[in-house]
């Protein structure tokens, strides 16, 4: 709340409680979520108020966002350091460190010299499970 005071910003009853619930939340920020709960104890908050009360928090810093199969989500900007890998056929969704990317990251920068943000979108394939599944049934 500081951050978007100092930003000038007035802390309305109805970011007040965005800026709560987000802050009560573990791991995943979803907007749709925190608009559920929010309007739970506060009806009447719309959900353009959660998605922009949610961009003002990423652009000073407290967020971050990725684009995930099921749309985008938050986490604190401390917890976002992971790339999300999506199970195309499950939907089962798993992390990987950036330190585990960083050789991903590194091989897009030796032959594109682009400088990759992985953990803005997740990487979609299958899991190890899935993976085995299809590899059995072409199998047989």
């Amino acid at each position: 709340m500081d951050a978007l005071r100092g930003r000038g910003l007035r802390m309305t009853p109805q970011r007040r409680a965005i800026v709560s619930e987000v802050m009560r939340t573990p791991g995943h920020i979803s907007p749709t979520v925190i608009a559920r709960k929010v309007q739970g104890e506060m009806p009447g908050v719309n959900a353009s108020t959660v998605y922009r009360t949610l961009t003002l928090l990423e652009e000073v810093g407290v967020l971050s966002h990725s684009h995930l199969e099921t749309g985008a989500e938050y986490h604190r900007a401390e917890e976002a350091e992971h790339v999300h890998l999506t199970c195309a056929r499950c939907g089962r969704d798993d992390t990987l460190s950036l330190g585990e990317a960083r050789r991903l990251q590194q091989l897009i920068r030796a032959h594109h010299g682009f400088e990759a943000d992985l953990t803005h979108f997740g990487i979609k394939g299958r899991c190890v499970d899935c993976a085995a599944a299809v590899g059995s049934a072409s199998r047989a």
